[in-house]
């Protein structure tokens, strides 16, 4: 496990007219601010990656597909540095990752239909707070299937 990062159950209440997938509440204890939500959808197969971010947090959850999401962690200060995490999201293993700044993360979609992320950030988007890696680059030594 990457330090710092947070992995939480989310619930869901279903009936026969379809279910509430819960994500994050202004109550939580894992609520530190609004920034924005958006929508990221993830073809089956393809990928993601990489971004790192120097300030904003990301709040994830999968409500529809599944992915696999990677996270290296090369934060100075981190007793993970240099640790990869895998982690499977999705509709079967429903839940919010918590992603800290300064952590590099990608995702692949692994299900046969698309995949939607949804994320809930700390910050607004703003290209001057982020970096990003090709898919492939080999400073990050992860290697997608």
């Amino acid at each position: 496990m990457v330090h710092d990062v947070i992995i939480e159950p989310l619930r869901q209440i279903t009936d026969q007219r379809g279910k509430v997938m819960h994500m994050l509440r202004s109550d939580s204890k894992l609520f530190e601010a609004f920034g924005e939500i958006y929508f990221s959808t993830v073809n089956p197969g393809a990928i993601k990656a990489w971004k790192l971010h120097h300030d904003m947090t990301l709040n994830l959850a999968v409500p529809y597909g599944k992915i696999k999401l990677i996270l290296y962690d090369v934060r100075h200060d981190s007793p993970c540095k240099g640790i990869f995490q895998e982690i499977l999201t999705g509709e079967d293993n429903y839940c919010l990752v918590q992603i800290p700044p300064g952590i590099w993360n990608g995702f692949q979609g692994i299900s046969r239909k698309i995949s939607i992320v949804a994320n809930c950030a700390t910050l607004p988007h703003n290209p001057g707070e982020m970096m990003r890696l090709d898919t492939f680059d080999p400073s990050i030594p992860y290697r997608w299937k």
